[in-house]
């Protein structure tokens, strides 16, 4: 099969396409047609030797996948053989064949085509699990999303919006924050121009926001302590901005502020399948009746994998990076 492999650590020219042999089933996985592929900011990271690869999982990047299932055993999962899916695997993706756990994989939802499902699991996954698991965005509350014009970001912005959440982003130019603005988000931020702390705390009377989606950590935790409403949650999925920041634990003890984060790569199948299964039930139906929808800036053939990762690394882009896989 057709792939794209990292030779070495490197640059967008260390990605180079290669044969490799179609991967082999482990129990519980389903051998996908790959017709589209997602490229996302840990491809990158995976690139540059800074995100190694879980033991057991294919060495070669990508995150998310769509495409046609043909073969493994599906026993009772309701999916048959020629079904058209998206999955969320640990690696692979760059490929026209890839191993998927079942668990993980979800139908194409009606009235979007392969190449846009294969935008959701990586961004859909990560913002279920990290703002309405884990920081536990409930009704009636506000959610601050950093880099909102990202791949995460937009999809953070129109999800919470579709639930009825008051939301507000950051993004790096007035281009993007009007790209924010109308995906759902109140008021997009320019962090290069503005303070969004005190941006945020006027647009709430003073309140601060509940919720506060973090890719950027370092100087940014106590910036956003400073607009973070009492009893508010700040949950960090990346670190652009650094891995350490000075917090003001007094503000923490006092307000009951919680920090916390996670990455997705290394959890169990059973931890994505109970997100795969709240994502068919809650969030599936608002892209079926297009309320939400991904956004795509951007799609390169598989053997233009680098181009795609220099795009990435410009943070020129609106939404999501795509690899067109069927084409040849």
């Amino acid at each position: 099969m057709r792939a794209i492999e990292i030779t070495q650590p490197g640059g967008p020219g260390v990605l180079t396409p290669c044969e490799r042999s179609v991967p082999l089933l482990k129990p519980g996985e389903v051998l996908i047609r790959v017709l589209a592929a997602g490229v996302n900011r840990p491809d990158v990271f995976q690139r540059l030797g800074q995100y190694p690869v879980p033991p057991g999982a294919s060495d070669l990047p990508g995150l998310e996948v769509a495409g046609e299932i043909v073969d493994g055993d599906l026993g009772a999962s309701g999916f048959s053989k020629g079904d058209l899916v998206c999955a969320l695997v640990q690696g692979g993706g760059y490929a026209e064949y890839c191993a998927a756990p079942l668990a993980q994989c979800l139908p194409v939802p009606k009235g979007l085509s392969p190449l846009e499902a294969a935008a959701l699991p990586e961004t859909f996954f990560t913002v279920w699990s990290n703002v309405f698991q884990r920081a536990a965005l409930a009704e009636g509350e506000s959610l601050l999303v950093q880099g909102g014009s990202s791949g995460i970001g937009t999809t953070a912005i129109q999800l919470a919006t579709a639930l009825g959440h008051r939301v507000f982003a950051t993004a790096g130019s007035q281009d993007k924050c009007r790209a924010c603005e109308s995906l759902g988000a109140e008021r997009a931020i320019d962090y290069k121009t503005e303070d969004f702390a005190a941006v945020v705390k006027e647009l709430t009377n003073g309140k601060g926001v509940d919720v506060v989606l973090d890719m950027v950590g370092g100087d940014y935790v106590a910036r956003e302590i400073a607009c973070l409403a009492d009893d508010g949650r700040i949950v960090v999925i990346a670190l652009l901005g650094g891995a350490k920041a000075n917090v003001d634990l007094g503000q923490v003890l006092r307000r009951r502020l919680t920090i916390t984060g996670s990455t997705l790569r290394p959890r169990p199948v059973a931890f994505k399948a109970q997100i795969a299964r709240e994502l068919r039930e809650r969030v599936w139906p608002l892209l079926e009746a297009g309320r939400i929808k991904p956004v795509i800036y951007q799609t390169f053939p598989l053997e233009a994998a680098a181009d795609a990762h220099t795009l990435m690394e410009s943070s020129a882009h609106v939404g999501k990076i795509m690899l067109n896989v069927a084409a040849n």
